[in-house]
């Protein structure tokens, strides 16, 4: 972070006094003369502008020095990562939504070292009618995977085009939201949720995945969580 600089003036008993905005936080030069509050630019906090504030993290950009931290829209159902607990009444969206449980959660360390696949992929059709019996009582997806963060040995992941499948119900009660045309990034277990194992081609999305809509500043994340990978229990 660029040191402070002083940029502006405010009275204090007659007499002028630097502001000392900073040159990246603050959007002027000029602060308050009553408070000496700076102009912080947005997700900027502080008398000076000198901070992001909470649900901010720092960026490498001058222009947008704060940006929001992405949250991920995943299956609550573990302990700590959400598996296993009861449905909340309050969380679902009718009687069909009964099991499903969405809930909002930053990704970390933890939970890309629980999943085995991670990938960035474009959903690029649904299929309506699926005729492979692995998958009844599942949608159809056809996706274009475009960077592969972390897979098995044995994954049958590869970059192109292949099979995602997700439950019905969860998707009719949109826990995920998946749309055609957008980039998500998924993380999941490939082996355990992928209707007739990894030999059927078809990647499961289920209450143990992990669904974010893509964007950009998530790839550099991603690859820090791949170097640390080691440190996985």
């Amino acid at each position: 972070m660029v040191g402070i600089a002083s940029f502006g003036f405010r009275e204090n008993d007659g007499a002028s006094q630097a502001c000392d905005c900073h040159p990246i936080g603050a959007s002027g030069k000029t602060c308050n003369q009553n408070t000496g509050q700076c102009p912080c630019k947005d997700g900027v906090v502080g008398i000076t502008c000198n901070r992001c504030a909470k649900g901010y993290q720092q960026s490498r950009s001058h222009i947008a020095p704060c940006i929001k931290i992405p949250v991920v829209q995943m299956m609550a159902t573990e302990e700590e990562d959400g598996y296993g607990e009861e449905p909340d009444p309050s969380s679902v969206g009718g009687d069909q939504c009964g099991k499903c449980k969405a809930a909002t959660k930053r990704l970390n360390m933890n939970k890309y070292c629980k999943r085995d696949f991670a990938i960035m992929a474009k959903v690029l059709s649904h299929i309506d009618n699926s005729e492979d019996e692995h998958t009844k009582g599942w949608i159809r997806f056809m996706i274009y995977v475009e960077y592969i963060y972390k897979k098995n040995r044995d994954s049958r992941i590869r970059k192109g085009t292949m099979f995602m499948v997700v439950p019905e119900a969860d998707l009719n009660c949109k826990c995920p939201k998946i749309k055609s045309g957008k980039q998500y990034l998924f993380l999941g277990r490939e082996k355990d949720d992928s209707p007739g194992g990894t030999i059927s081609g078809n990647l499961g999305i289920t209450q143990r995945s992990i669904v974010i809509e893509w964007r950009d500043e998530w790839d550099q994340r991603m690859r820090r969580f791949r170097r640390r990978a080691r440190k996985c229990k």
